[in-house]
């Protein structure tokens, strides 16, 4: 995930500058370096540090991880936002606005604005929007979200939801939204503040597991972030309590317990 974004008047030479220095600080093998690697460069998320020191690594090395940490899948991409950006690029402006297919930016206002009967319409007359994907990059997250993704204004965009916002998302789920799809917005409703707040966290769990959602895609995240009325419903709807999930809900026993398997498990293995 990025952990940066890019200032409003990004300097690309200030940029190549970053990944030179990267480049040199990566040969002092320094550990904080290698664990920047090690998240935002593909080739490397699994390596040791040593083995990250010791590998190949060019300038382009260190400028796709200077892009990939400003939230831009390669240097080329970064490079087109700096020097010719589009409406799409307006990392200053709210999601919805920043959509250049006007179709689908059709779909996410009748969405924001409730509208079943109107949305239902335009999916019909659009029956490929439901699976369309926005690509939104230099942000932490939502970055290639489809039409229902919006459902859960995570991030948030208007701070608020209309008031049959269940009944917004069924029309898309009855339209054929996909199962990562459901799953991602499963994790956005279950970590999001506005829905919590509009009190429409609960009913969006229940639809969108009714609908195919896994609960087990979203618990890790939503423990993560203290919602534990979420991890609850998600637990109900048959997400798995392993040690992490037990961890967060302060369930001791549970945890113990699965603290005892797990070491019974590595002394079994360190045995064979």
């Amino acid at each position: 995930m990025p952990v940066r974004r890019l200032p409003t008047n990004p300097n690309l030479e200030h940029l190549k500058y970053q990944a030179k220095d990267l480049l040199n600080e990566r040969k002092g093998r320094s550990t904080a370096v290698a664990q920047r690697i090690r998240e935002f460069h593909p080739r490397f998320g699994r390596d040791t540090d040593d083995k990250i020191f010791d590998a190949q690594f060019s300038l382009s090395d260190a400028q796709l991880t200077i892009a990939r940490e400003c939230g831009f899948a390669s240097w080329a991409r970064m490079k087109r936002h700096i020097e010719e950006p589009t409406l799409v690029d307006r990392l200053d402006l709210p999601h919805q606005q920043r959509i250049e297919d006007a179709t689908f930016r059709r779909a996410v206002e009748l969405l924001d604005a409730g509208d079943v009967g109107g949305l239902r319409a335009h999916l019909r007359e659009h029956p490929k929007l439901v699976q369309q994907h926005v690509v939104f990059e230099g942000g932490n997250y939502f970055r290639d979200p489809t039409l229902l993704e919006f459902v859960a204004e995570n991030p948030i965009r208007h701070g608020k939801m209309p008031p049959n916002i269940v009944e917004v998302a069924k029309v898309i789920l009855d339209a054929g939204a996909s199962q990562s799809a459901r799953n991602d917005t499963l994790m956005l409703v279950s970590t999001g503040s506005v829905a919590r707040e509009f009190r429409a966290r609960l009913p969006l769990i229940d639809l969108l597991c009714e609908y195919g959602a896994d609960p087990n895609s979203a618990v890790h995240a939503a423990a993560l972030h203290g919602e534990f009325e979420a991890v609850n419903a998600l637990i109900k709807r048959g997400a798995r309590i392993d040690l992490p999930v037990a961890a967060a809900l302060g369930r001791v026993e549970d945890a113990g317990r699965m603290l005892v398997g797990c070491w019974q498990a590595r002394a079994v293995r360190n045995a064979i």
